[in-house]
């Protein structure tokens, strides 16, 4: 009943730029934090960046001062700005939101499909 879905993935050169997007759909009735974790092969899925419903940001970090998380609550949707890429960002990306369907439901956590980034050296 709810989906999230990534875009934006791709291969990109060291130092170069990527944005991914993520947009919530379904039966939504609010969204908390939204947030971008990150799996490299052979290691464990890690936050990258989390941005709460009114703008709060954080981030890991290996990732501050190059990637930029924002959020445009009116459409649920969600963004990362890449920057300044280095091969160690290579990973896939996944989207991930606290929502809650309904004014009575519990806050569940949702995660997209994942979106591959490929950076090379």
């Amino acid at each position: 009943q709810v989906q999230l879905v990534e875009s934006g993935g791709g291969l990109v050169q060291a130092g170069g730029s990527l944005r991914l997007s993520c947009a919530a759909s379904g039966r939504i009735f609010s969204i908390n934090s939204m947030g971008w974790y990150r799996q490299a092969p052979g290691k464990q899925r890690e936050l990258v960046a989390v941005i709460t419903s009114g703008g709060s940001t954080n981030y890991v970090d290996s990732v501050k001062g190059r990637f930029t998380i924002s959020r445009d609550n009116a459409k649920n949707t969600v963004a990362l700005q890449m920057n300044s890429l280095k091969p160690e960002d290579t990973a896939v990306y996944y989207c991930n939101a606290a929502i809650r369907q309904r004014l009575v439901s519990a806050w569940a956590n949702y995660w997209g499909q994942g979106t591959e980034v490929t950076v090379s050296s």
